[in-house]
């Protein structure tokens, strides 16, 4: 299912194929995010054009709204959102634990109460794996308990005890649904396990260990980018890798800025997701290879430029600086649509120049020039 074309000689960057049954995702990949069964102001028809590979969704909030009754009547989530690519589904673990002041954990899940309207819900490795299943997504993720941050490290093995039971929980029942004759709309869903333990070594590294174990058929890095250092998310990352086979998709879940994820590539991550892109453009502010760009600021008036000089997108070819700031400004909703298509294209191009470079044996070289000159800005800026 994950086939390895290239590993870069000075790093651990690599490209690859990943083959789903709607397609093949070419990695290092981007996903952008589609929550609630849409990227955020997003069509379909403009993913297609901005060439994303795969889109994620998640189990939690879709599981509330529509429903899984919705769901299964319209036959899974790509006929119910008409993007007919891959899709990845979070088990919803990490919207779980953001709910930590609703949620209770039990044996076989979590008991917790919808963030919409107080209703009580139940999700545990069965309910989350039949519910991916239903919404028919091309990867599901197991159902994992993600620790908060910082925690002792015995919370954190405790933890990470829960979620390997969790893990082998998913993975018999989900054998189990693949075997049957229940008519999901994706046969040949794959599973990707989660590999947890906090900022502790050897938990990521006995995660790592275990997971491999029960041959899923990815795996990723989970509990990142929930409030610890950068320093700290790289080292999940470096503590997590060493213990992952070669012929297996590598994910870090929820990240990245864009330098970050530059640096991700170069320990051998395959794929991510973020809100960013979408959720900093509704606020005015682009991705350019400089840094962020605030579109508010009274200096983009007259400006008559594009968001970024040389960007092939649909905003930057065709408007400026200036009429974009004023769309911004006057709460049009064309303006937040213009800046998320250019922050996604600049994500998604991003990725198609790190799997150039990692081809043409320049990525070292590209990944120093890059974050060298991406400014990264502090708490002053929409990031």
């Amino acid at each position: 299912m994950f086939e390895l074309i290239k590993t870069d000689a000075q790093t651990r960057a690599r490209v690859g194929r990943l083959h789903t049954p709607h397609g093949i995702v070419e990695t290092p990949v981007f996903m952008p995010v589609g929550t609630q069964a849409t990227v955020k102001a997003v069509s379909p028809r403009e993913l297609h054009e901005l060439q994303a590979p795969i889109i994620l969704g998640n189990t939690y909030h879709l599981m509330i709204r529509p429903g899984l009754e919705v769901m299964r009547t319209m036959g899974g989530l790509h006929r119910f959102c008409g993007w007919h690519g891959p899709i990845l589904t979070d088990s919803g673990g990490f919207q779980v634990f953001s709910l930590s002041k609703l949620r209770k954990i039990e044996e076989h899940g979590v008991r917790f109460q919808s963030h919409v309207d107080g209703t009580e819900f139940f999700l545990g490795p069965k309910e989350a794996m039949e519910v991916q299943m239903t919404l028919g997504s091309d990867i599901a993720m197991c159902f994992d308990e993600c620790p908060p941050w910082p925690c002792e490290h015995a919370y954190a093995a405790k933890s990470l005890d829960i979620t390997l039971r969790w893990a082998r929980e998913c993975k018999h029942i989900h054998d189990r649904l693949k075997a049957g004759t229940d008519g999901y709309p994706t046969p040949g869903q794959m599973l990707f396990g989660i590999v947890q333990g906090s900022v502790y070594a050897d938990l990521r590294e006995k995660a790592a260990r275990e997971l491999c174990a029960m041959d899923f058929d990815g795996y990723a890095i989970g509990g990142v980018s929930v409030g610890e250092s950068e320093e700290e998310m790289m080292r999940a990352a470096d503590n997590a890798v060493p213990f992952l086979p070669e012929n297996r998709a590598r994910y870090t879940m929820g990240l990245g800025t864009p330098p970050q994820m530059v640096d991700l590539v170069a320990r051998g991550i395959d794929m991510f997701d973020c809100v960013l892109p979408t959720r900093i453009a509704r606020n005015g502010t682009a991705f350019t290879r400089r840094g962020t760009l605030n579109l508010k600021n009274a200096v983009y008036k007259v400006d008559a430029g594009p968001v970024e000089e040389g960007c092939e997108c649909y905003a930057c070819k065709n408007f400026t600086r200036s009429y974009i700031r004023h769309l911004i400004n006057v709460e049009e909703i064309l303006g937040l649509r213009l800046l998320s298509l250019h922050n996604l294209h600049f994500y998604l191009q991003l990725m198609r120049t790190v799997r150039r470079t990692i081809e043409d044996g320049t990525f070292a070289g590209f990944r120093e020039d890059f974050c060298r000159n991406y400014i990264r800005h502090n708490g002053a800026t929409n990031l």
